[in-house]
C-alpha cells in the first residue's frame, strides 16, 4: 500500500483544497499499519480548514505522533512552528509526514528547516485536485507548483492525482484528475506516483497505481 512513499520524509503541498490533510492522515495510519514509528506534523498555519489536530484521538489510538501548531487551543491558528519538528526530522528511526499550508505562503514554513530537510530522505509531493478552478488546467498547477518550489527552497519529486468533491467523487473524476496529472508530468519531467482514492472504487480504477483513503476529515459545519 505505502510502496509509492519509500522515504523517511514524505512532505505534502498542493493549492488548498486540493485534500491535502486528508492524504496526509490516510498516509500515516497507512505507514503505522505496517508497523512504523510515525509522526505527522500539521504545518498548515495558512487558510488552515480541515486540521489533522482535528483527528489526535484517532491518530494517537494508532501509535503516531502529532506535532501541530497551536496546541494549547486546537481552533487556533498562530505563525508559530513546534519545536519538536526539529526532533522528527533528526531521529532517523520516525517517518515523518509533514502536512504544508496550501499556498507559497505556506510553504515558506519549510524554508526554516531547508538545510536540514536536504540532508534527510525525504520526498516533496504535490497533490493535485482537477476540480479546484485555480489549477484545472495544466499551466495553471505548474505556476502554482513553481511557486511552492520557489516559498520551500525544495524540489518537488512526485505528483499525487487527488481529484475529489469529498463524499461525491466518482471514478470519473479521478480518470480526469489523472489525465491532469500526466499533463502536468510531461510539462514538469516530474513523475506521477500514484492516484489517491477512496478504497470502495479500487474495482472500478485497477488501471491506475491507486492508493486507496478513507475519508477522516469532517467539514466544520458536521
Amino acid at each position: 500500500m505505502t510502496a509509492c512513499f519509500p522515504h523517511r520524509i514524505t512532505i505534502v503541498t498542493g493549492h488548498y483544497g486540493t485534500g491535502k490533510t486528508e492524504f496526509s492522515v490516510n498516509l500515516a495510519l497507512a505507514l503505522a499499519g505496517e508497523g512504523e514509528r510515525v509522526a505527522l506534523a500539521d504545518l498548515d498555519i495558512v487558510n488552515p480548514y480541515f486540521r489533522s489536530r482535528e483527528r489526535r484521538s484517532l491518530l494517537e489510538q494508532a501509535g503516531i505522533r502529532l506535532i501541530a501548531t497551536s496546541q494549547a487551543c486546537s481552533d487556533a491558528d498562530v505563525p508559530a512552528l513546534p519545536a519538536e519538528l526539529l526532533a522528527v526530522l533528526e531521529d532517523r528511526s520516525v517517518r515523518g509526514v509533514l502536512d504544508v499550508g496550501g499556498d507559497p505562503s505556506g510553504a515558506r514554513v519549510l524554508a526554516r528547516y531547508r538545510p536540514k530537510i536536504r540532508g534527510e530522505d525525504f520526498q516533496l509531493l504535490y497533490l493535485i485536485n482537477a476540480n479546484r478552478p485555480e489549477v484545472r488546467t495544466a499551466d495553471s498547477a505548474v505556476r502554482y507548483l513553481r511557486g511552492i518550489e520557489a516559498a520551500a527552497g525544495l524540489p518537488c519529486t512526485g505528483l499525487v492525482n487527488n481529484t475529489h468533491l469529498c463524499g461525491e467523487t466518482t471514478p470519473q473524476e479521478v480518470r480526469e484528475g489523472a489525465a491532469l496529472a500526466e499533463a502536468v508530468s510531461r510539462e514538469t519531467g516530474i513523475p506521477v506516483i500514484c492516484h489517491a482514492a477512496e478504497a470502495r472504487f479500487a474495482e472500478q480504477l485497477q488501471e491506475l497505481a491507486l492508493f486507496p483513503i478513507e475519508l477522516r476529515m469532517k467539514k466544520p459545519w458536521e
